[in-house]
Formats: structure tokens, C-alpha cells, sequence
């Protein structure tokens, strides 16, 4: 099996591939990077179209059309990670590049490699797999499923780390006919190692990416973890604990629950989608010393952390290059496009999800920040009217801080959170309502990096370090620093 036939296109791996190697080929990202500009424009009008139908009916298509990417548990047995990896090195061009990266996925990572001419290589994927006759709120027998399924795929990847994740809140439309098994490379493998040997001349930068957040997780068998649960609206506690909005949630859905009864977790470590597993560090030393690369290893605890530092990053280069800087783009979590963030000079801000953290994060970025003339904004919708979700209401008193115009892109106000045309509008809005056009820049130099960082990096929580132990839980977060 190729990997394209296994991996999910809605995933954050799948989706950052596709945006970054689109931008390394001069190309705009439209639909999630699986279509041609031109044919998201033909298809836009068909998209448009899910909208106005029932809401049962909406729901009814986004959990089949998730059903439909996923594979058969029998297909598990023919999964093979050194196809990932050529999945992943095969879509970027074939050139030298000064930089990439390398670990946790994030949209915010994903504006710093494109800015300075960079692939990226997710350590993370995830596999979704059908199955049926489980429910949202069952997650035990979920790990009954699980158990019954899982030996072929790590028996045939040895350096596989499989995380099987249940996620009620934010993927109930999902998981009713399909299961979350993201896989965790413990190895860089040979697709990986070549790809940097080429492409990356010596004397190069490695940025290590690694987000650092961990959830409390269960070990079924070796290199096989349950995590319920996922970072988004509700908190590890009401996951595992429960509490009054889970209550009306299981409610509002009619459920035979009240609270989640999910196994008893062992441990926490890293996080099914965006936590990094150091595991893989031991092969990236031994590359960095093999080949002479510079190493910079990013460390921060959620994924976020990074946009604050992105979008100041992008404005600071911004005015070094004469532009205005005044238009902020909101992204949210796989509706991104880096290329035209850049190509209409706009400042990119990407948040995780369309929850209350999020839009948290973002209204304390711009309460620190001087105020923008425009702020446009795109909202991924999951399906579902989930603990934690912002309504639209409170995303347009977002808006309505920009000091000319706020405005929403490819969002249709009355369908949201179930505003599946947005996956395709998203792209042609943002062309649409942002007319300004500029040259695209050369590559951002490590060295201006640095500028930015030995300036600025000390209002982050982030860690630049040239060091790949691991700092630690109780290290904290220092002024970055990065050696010459």
C-alpha cells in the first residue's frame, strides 16, 4: 500500500506536509493541498451546496467522508513507515535547501520553515482505521477494539510508537465508525536520512521541533499507548473526571453517559498529535555529526506557544522589508496557506483549534500588540457543538478590534461549527477579500532569525537551544539563545 491510501488527508501531518511543500514550489495552498487552485474553484460551488442542506444530513456526510479515508484493520498488516517517509520527502522539489525541520506538527512552525525556504518532516501521522459498533462515549471498548487489532502494525514497523487516541469531544462525528491510530517514528530510517544527506549541504540548520506537551495515557502493550481525550476545549480532568460541562455535553447528545469511563492512565507522555518523541533524538545527533549541520532545538509546551513568536517574527521582517505589516490572518488549526500569507504581506497568527484556549491565546496577543488595520480570520469546523467551543459572536468581537476592517475568510456564519464549504473557501475568500500583492522574498537568514531572537526572544515561551538532551520537566523556559 502507498501511503497516500493510508494516511489522512485531515490530519495536521498530512495537511502541513502539503502546505509547506506547496509553498516550496511557489504554489498557494487550496483544499488542504490535495487540489489545484483551479479545481477548488470548480468545486466551490458544490461545497457551498453541503451547506444548506439539514444538519443532520451535514453531519451524516463529514462522519462518512472521514470513514471513507480510513482503511480496513486487516489493511494495518500491510502499513510500512518507510512508505510514509517517502510519502513525505516525495513532495517536496528536488533542490538543496539552507534549512528544515524536523518533529511536532503546528501551523506556526509551518510559517517559520516556509519564511526561511525550509521542508519539514513530521514525526507524527496518523492512520485512521474503520471500525464499527463502537460508541463516542465508550472508550474502553475502544481499547477492547484496539487490542484485537493492533500486533500487525508494530510487529511490521519495529521502530513504530503507536498512539491510539479517543477523542469524544471534538471528533464524535469521527470516531463513530472509525478509530485514531497516529504513529510515532522512533526512528529516522533511511527515506528520512537520505533526504537531509541531499538536500541539505553542510554547514546547514536542523530545527528540532519539539513541543513538549504530554497527557496522561495508558500502556496496552509494548509501544502501544491509549490516550483519551486530545487538547482542544476540555481539560485533562474533565476528560478523565468529568464535571458539569461534560455532563450537559453527554446531554445535549442524548448519551446513555454522563461522564466518561476511560481506562486508568499510568503516565503521562507525549501527546498523541503534537507532543514530540525524544526516542528519535539518538538519530539526529548522529546525522547533525555525520553530515556538519548546525542543530537548533525548538522546546515549548504547546503548540501555540509558537504563533505568538511567528507572527511578531513576520511583522518585525515585514517592516525590514519596507511593507506596512497592519493585516493579521487568525488561522485555525488545518486552514492555513502559507504562501499567500506571504504573497499579500499579512501577518499569520495560527491557532490550534476553534476553542476557548485558542481564541484565549489570541486575544492576549492582541491586547499586547499594537493594533492592526485588518484582522481576517478562518475557522475549522469539526461538526459538532463541543465543550469549549467559541460561538461565533465572541470570534467577531475578535474582529471587531482591527482598526479599519475585520472579516471573516471562507466562513459561513449560520453553518458554523458545521461549515464544512469552509475546508474549500477558505483558499478563494482569502484571494478574494485580501487584494494587496507583493514580491516574494528570498529566504529569511538564520542570522536575521537570530537578530529577531537575541531582540525579542525573551517575551516567548520558547527554547532555542544548540543542545539535544532533553531539558526536563522542571527546566522552565530561558532567553532563547542561539550560538554563532
Amino acid at each position: 500500500m502507498k501511503a497516500d491510501s493510508y494516511l489522512a488527508d485531515f490530519d495536521s501531518a498530512a495537511a502541513m506536509v502539503r502546505s509547506t511543500s506547496r509553498y516550496l514550489n511557489a504554489e498557494p495552498t487550496a483544499g488542504l493541498g490535495m487540489m489545484p487552485r483551479l479545481v477548488s474553484q470548480l468545486v466551490e460551488p458544490f461545497a457551498r451546496g453541503i451547506n444548506v442542506l439539514p444538519r443532520k444530513l451535514r453531519e451524516q456526510i463529514y462522519t462518512w467522508s472521514g470513514w471513507n479515508e480510513a482503511i480496513r484493520a486487516r489493511n494495518l498488516a500491510r502499513v510500512r513507515t518507510d512508505e510514509i517517509r517517502d510519502w513525505v520527502v516525495d513532495a517536496y522539489p528536488k533542490r538543496q535547501f539552507p534549512a528544515a525541520f524536523i518533529g511536532s506538527s503546528g501551523g506556526a512552525m509551518v510559517h517559520l520553515a516556509c519564511a526561511m525556504g525550509a521542508p519539514w518532516l513530521p514525526q507524527t501521522t496518523l492512520i485512521p482505521v474503520r471500525r464499527h459498533g463502537v460508541h463516542p462515549d465508550e472508550p474502553r471498548e475502544d481499547v477492547g477494539w484496539g487490542l484485537k487489532h493492533f500486533r500487525p502494525l508494530l510487529e511490521n514497523n519495529p521502530h513504530l510508537q503507536l498512539h491510539h487516541m479517543h477523542d469524544p469531544n471534538q471528533d464524535r462525528l469521527m470516531v463513530q465508525h472509525m478509530t485514531y491510530f497516529r504513529v510515532k517514528m522512533r526512528r529516522l530510517g533511511a527515506a528520512y536520512e537520505r533526504f537531509l544527506a541531499e538536500r541539505l549541504p553542510r554547514g546547514a540548520t536542523l530545527f528540532v521541533v519539539d513541543c513538549q506537551l504530554k497527557w496522561p495515557t495508558t500502556k496496552l502493550a509494548e509501544r502501544y499507548y491509549f490516550q483519551h481525550g486530545a487538547l482542544g476545549g476540555a481539560t485533562i480532568r474533565e476528560f478523565h473526571d468529568g464535571g458539569p460541562r461534560v455532563e450537559q455535553y453527554l446531554q445535549r447528545y442524548d448519551s446513555h453517559r454522563r461522564r466518561w469511563n476511560a481506562p486508568e492512565p499510568d503516565a503521562k507522555r507525549p501527546e498523541a498529535e503534537w507532543g514530540f518523541e525524544p526516542a528519535m533524538m539518538d538519530d539526529i545527533q548522529r546525522i547533525v555529526d555525520e553530515n556538519g549541520y548546525r542543530v537548533r532545538r525548538l522546546s515549548f509546551e504547546n503548540p501555540q506557544d509558537l504563533s505568538d513568536l511567528v507572527a511578531d517574527l513576520y511583522r518585525w521582517w515585514y517592516r525590514r522589508r519596507n511593507l506596512r505589516a497592519n493585516r493579521l490572518i487568525a488561522e485555525s488549526f488545518v486552514l492555513h496557506d502559507p504562501y499567500t500569507v506571504l504573497r499579500t504581506g499579512s501577518v499569520p497568527y495560527w491557532m490550534v483549534f476553534n476553542k476557548q484556549p485558542s481564541k484565549r491565546r489570541l486575544a492576549n496577543y492582541l491586547d499586547e500588540r499594537p493594533a492592526f488595520d485588518e484582522i481576517g480570520m478562518m475557522l475549522f469546523s469539526h461538526g459538532t457543538d463541543s465543550i469549549g467551543l467559541v460561538p461565533i459572536e465572541e470570534w467577531k468581537q475578535q474582529l471587531k478590534r482591527a482598526r479599519r476592517r475585520g472579516f471573516f475568510i471562507g466562513v459561513d456564519e449560520e453553518a458554523y461549527p458545521r461549515d464544512f464549504a469552509s475546508f474549500v473557501r477558505y483558499h478563494t475568500e482569502f484571494t478574494r477579500q485580501v487584494r494587496a500583492r507583493y514580491p516574494m522574498p528570498g529566504p529569511l537568514h538564520i542570522r536575521q532569525l537570530q537578530e529577531f531572537l537575541s531582540d525579542h526572544g525573551h517575551r516567548f515561551d520558547v527554547e532555542w537551544t544548540t543542545d539535544l538532551e532533553s531539558p526536563g520537566d522542571d527546566v522552565g523556559y530561558r532567553l532563547p539563545h542561539l550560538a554563532p
